[in-house]
């Protein structure tokens, strides 16, 4: 019995042997025979010689930096091998490729941005996707490196995965090129990103890398800086030219406001031929010379279409207020609020709408989406932590220009003085006091206190003088004073308002107030002047006797006391 379990322990090993070995062997001619991992050709580039074995084309990683490392050592022939060349006849691939591997190397070095972290590592250059909250791996056969936009049409630097046609035993062995279609596409890459007809004349020694750059784009890029410069200058003084042509105000002031944003567009646009006609930069230049020539060229054109907008409405709000800001109506000094609040949302969209634009200049939406989503809660508290004060002003000015608890020209009483509110910015409000002075208040400190608006409904204001007299004043005299100073004062309105009373009174004296009603608090700061003035001229020159005085009691001692 004992024999017999021994047989059939060996017999059920023995199945389980082979049941694994044909499980791996059906596992590997799967992978080997699955069509979706390459692309079957007759032969890789028989025009050549044998792949040296320094070239490593087993993922798309390996297979760029061989062809980096190569076109930087110059061996242009070897990084041939690089690219699939089925689409040249067998003799002329060996010349053919080596010059087309040398302009493919030159485009990359000047416009592509390679990321190693993010190139494939795997042979079938694997990536990790997420579906539906679970991740899970997807195997290609194509890689995009990068598309470019050439006279509006879209050419791209692709890598594609490739293996000889073999027998149905026999295992083929995969390769990473630059694809057919990126070769057809070298030509037309080259003309429009590689060297320009200048740079021929550039000595060998002078094309040296020092660093990140050539030894001549070093000398180059100062030379660049200091044309943009002086064109901008140029631009700006020929702009200020303007200011002699015509007489307008308006005309003067938008030729001042112009010079600024022209110069930048006119730097840009000189940069921009210079860059793509006379020279062309390599890539760690173009890295940083491209985006601050877009942020150069899109800074100028919204900072153009804000001067413009801004000196519109500007134009408009002064005629309808004038260059004073004393005496407008309620309608006026809404209209002018109104006029504020929509700069600042013209300023708010054209600055929104510049920074939008340039980051889908350099596809950071692209790039960036999932890092922005996964980090805007971060972002979030961030940005609230550091800037609450300033979004906090922000948010309140957009109260104002919404509710419009206080308008441009109102007249209010703020910590304990008279003020005209002169302008409403995004996180400050300009009060001019009653000398002339600038009051600079932050728009949420203003609106965290109360404050006196003497211009929400009507402008006119009760003034009150008052004076402290003997008590034994006649009112009944200083009545019929005020009411015929006040009636004679042009500044005095509804004469029916006239009132004069006694306030107070005690021992010592008495208050006597006038009332009178002005039509704004302005004129009835003058009219309380003149009135105080006249009443205490009449009492000095009049009745000097009813000024307030002390008085003592002095009292009789009896006879014979000390």
């Amino acid at each position: 019995m004992s024999a017999f379990y021994k047989r059939v322990k060996r017999g059920i090993l023995l199945v389980a042997v082979c049941l694994a070995a044909l499980f791996a062997i059906s596992i590997q001619v799967s992978a080997q025979d699955e069509p979706a991992l390459w692309y079957e050709v007759e032969a890789i580039n028989p025009g050549l010689d044998t792949p040296p074995s320094e070239i490593d084309r087993s993922s798309p990683r390996a297979t760029l930096r061989s062809f980096v490392n190569l076109a930087e050592a110059g061996d242009h022939c070897t990084a041939a091998h690089v690219l699939n060349l089925s689409q040249l006849p067998q003799d002329e691939q060996r010349a053919r490729g080596s010059e087309l591997a040398a302009r493919l190397a030159s485009v990359i070095d000047r416009k592509l941005r390679i990321d190693w972290a993010g190139l494939p590592a795997e042979q079938d250059a694997r990536t990790t996707v997420s579906v539906n909250d679970e991740e899970g791996s997807v195997r290609q056969r194509d890689y995009l490196l990068e598309e470019f936009d050439v006279d509006g049409q879209i050419y791209a630097i692709r890598l594609t995965r490739y293996a000889e046609e073999t027998a149905v035993d026999e295992a083929a062995d995969p390769v990473w090129l630059f694809s057919r279609d990126t070769v057809d596409n070298i030509d037309v890459l080259y003309d429009a990103f590689g060297p320009r007809a200048f740079e021929a004349h550039i000595p060998d020694g002078m094309k040296v890398r020092v660093g990140w750059l050539q030894l001549w784009e070093w000398i180059a890029l100062p030379l660049v800086i200091g044309v943009l410069v002086l064109v901008g200058k140029l631009t700006s003084r020929l702009v200020r030219l303007g200011r002699y042509i015509s007489d307008n105000r308006v005309a003067r002031r938008t030729f001042d406001r112009a010079a600024l944003p022209l110069s930048l567009v006119a730097a840009a646009g000189a940069a921009h031929a210079l860059l793509g006609i006379i020279v062309s930069l390599s890539g760690p230049a173009n890295a940083i010379i491209t985006p601050a020539l877009v942020m150069l060229a899109v800074g100028g054109l919204s900072l153009a279409a804000l001067r413009a907008v801004d000196a519109l409405l500007d134009h408009v709000t002064r005629r309808h207020l004038g260059d004073t800001y004393d005496t407008p109506t309620s309608s006026e000094r809404e209209f002018y609020t109104s006029m504020y609040a929509l700069r600042r949302i013209i300023l708010v969209v054209t600055v929104g709408f510049a920074i939008v634009f340039v980051l889908m200049q350099f596809d950071i939406f692209a790039d960036m989406g999932l890092t922005l989503l996964a980090s805007a809660g971060v972002l979030t508290v961030i940005l609230g932590i550091a800037g609450q004060v300033t979004l906090g002003n922000m948010v309140a000015s957009l109260q104002i220009a919404i509710a419009k608890p206080v308008r441009i020209g109102d007249n209010i009483h703020y910590e304990g003085g008279w003020c005209i509110v002169e302008a409403i910015y995004f996180t400050f409000i300009q009060l001019r006091t009653w000398d002339d002075r600038r009051l600079i208040v932050p728009v949420k400190y203003f609106l965290s206190y109360p404050f006196k608006n003497w211009s929400v409904i009507d402008e006119r204001m009760l003034i009150t003088v008052r004076l402290v007299l003997d008590p034994m004043a006649e009112v009944t005299v200083l009545r019929d004073k005020f009411s015929a100073a006040a009636k004679a004062d042009p500044d005095v309105v509804e004469h029916d308002k006239l009132c004069t009373a006694i306030t107070d009174h005690s021992a010592q004296g008495m208050t006597v107030e006038f009332y009178a009603m002005a039509p704004d608090p302005w004129t009835a700061w003058l009219v309380e002047m003149r009135l105080r003035e006249e009443l205490v001229n009449f009492v000095r020159i009049e009745h000097p006797g009813w000024w307030w005085r002390d008085r003592v009691t002095i009292e009789a001692q009896a006879p014979g006391s000390r």
